[in-house]
């Protein structure tokens, strides 16, 4: 499968001579080594990943994780030293300034965690700003703005300035902002770090029942790894600016590959984010006690079986059964796996 957006051993190193110290990274020197040595900072480090068309690519790790610098090279905002960025199959790297301006402002949107509207204009005005840069006629722009303001649930508030309205209503206003753009591709840096928890819990179901609609590519950052692992389709987690573990978060949950991650998924409510689907096993038995969704929480499934670890559930998909669940196993999965020797390892918490 061909993906949306492809990544390839990108580098970013800050500093004047940054292509000459490639290769020492490359050679196996590290970020201390290299700031202390040769003055120069160390942002990513042989990046790749592949972001599948109509899922959500989260990428997270902690400040200084390099997570807002990567999301930056997508739209070239930031340069890379060296490394591939394909959109479409295009390279990126080699478009010229013309066609940068199409990219930005017609494959890919962007909703900021400061939410970046402009105070002078009305929540109207704002929301019809990527069609108005594009060149769009009045209509048009008005049509598709009040369109996207609807859906995020801010119909009544057009003529509203940014200033009266609360942080979480700001942001729907950059996420219909991005929508008016009508792009296939959704950057999202930080986009619900700045709210409330409860505005926050909100936009995150908000956004999953836009994309259930509306399949678009997107990529979102993020330090909350409960956010993460509700958004994302697929999991990128960073450290010193180089991937540490990538996948599908269930697996990477239940399968930590390094002393770090295990640090960052020990802490986790494991029912409320583990799904059966996750934990099911092949079918060996002709009577249940019951059928499950496989993308029910294992909270609620200790909800239905009132506790019992004696019961076996038929697990059910589209109407098809496609495994089953032992409550025993249940049980099992609820218990991180044992942390490996975590010397030297950065803890998250």
């Amino acid at each position: 499968m061909t993906a949306k957006v492809a990544i390839k051993e990108l580098y970013k190193i800050f500093g004047q001579r940054d292509k000459e110290m490639v290769q020492l990274v490359k050679d196996g020197m590290d970020k201390p080594t290299l700031l202390d040595q040769h003055g120069h900072v160390l942002g990513l480090q042989d990046i790749s990943v592949d972001m599948q068309a109509g899922e959500i690519t989260v990428i997270m790790g902690l400040s200084g994780s390099g997570k807002s610098t990567l999301i930056r090279h997508l739209n070239r905002l930031i340069e890379p030293t060296a490394g591939e960025i394909l959109v479409d199959g295009q390279d990126v790297m080699k478009l010229g300034q013309a066609d940068l301006r199409a990219l930005r402002q017609k494959q890919m949107s962007m909703v900021f965690q400061k939410f970046a509207l402009l105070p002078h204009r009305t929540v109207l005005q704002n929301a019809e700003m990527p069609l108005s840069v594009q060149g769009l006629d009045a209509d048009t722009q008005e049509r598709d703005a009040r369109k996207w303001l609807d859906r995020v649930g801010l119909a009544g508030f057009e003529d509203r300035f940014p200033a009266q309205l609360s942080g979480g209503m700001q942001q729907r206003v950059g996420i219909a902002r991005a929508l008016t753009a009508n792009t296939d591709i959704m950057l999202m840096d930080e986009a619900f770090s700045a709210l409330d928890p409860l505005i926050r819990t909100d936009m995150q179901d908000l956004l999953l029942e836009l994309q259930k609609e509306l399949h678009k590519t997107i990529v979102f950052i993020t330090h909350d790894l409960d956010e993460a692992l509700k958004l994302a389709d697929h999991l990128v987690i960073l450290k010193d600016g180089a991937i540490v573990q990538q996948g599908e978060p269930q697996h990477i949950l239940l399968n930590p590959n390094d002393p770090y991650i295990e640090d960052f998924v020990s802490d986790i409510n494991r029912a409320r984010v583990l799904r059966v689907r996750s934990i099911m096993e092949p079918v060996d038995r002709d009577s249940f006690d019951g059928d499950v969704d496989a993308d029910s929480s294992l909270e609620r499934l200790i909800a239905q079986s009132d506790g019992d670890t004696g019961l076996v559930y038929r697990v059910m998909q589209d109407g098809a059964q496609i495994g089953q669940l032992n409550m025993k196993q249940l049980v099992k999965a609820l218990v991180p796996r044992a942390r490996s020797d975590a010397k030297g390892a950065s803890s998250p918490k």
